[in-house]
């Protein structure tokens, strides 16, 4: 896959998630996880805007293990 592939797999990504609810940013958290880390293999810039949304889908991920935790 070329930069220019990977930009646009990550772009595509980003459009569907942006005003996208709880459910939809945890389904596609991981594929943007992986189109970064597909990224960071070829050695590709990646925006800080697309660190910080997957950063963020991250963090919703892990605040959603603990919302099923029985206290």
């Amino acid at each position: 896959m070329t930069a220019q592939d990977l930009y646009y797999e990550a772009e595509q990504l980003e459009k569907m998630l942006h005003g996208a609810c709880l459910d939809t940013r945890l389904e596609l958290q991981p594929s943007v996880s992986k189109v970064l880390d597909r990224m960071r293999a070829q050695r590709v810039q990646i925006p800080s805007r697309l660190r910080r949304l997957d950063a963020a889908l991250c963090e919703d991920a892990i605040e959603a293990q603990f919302d099923n935790i029985p206290v």
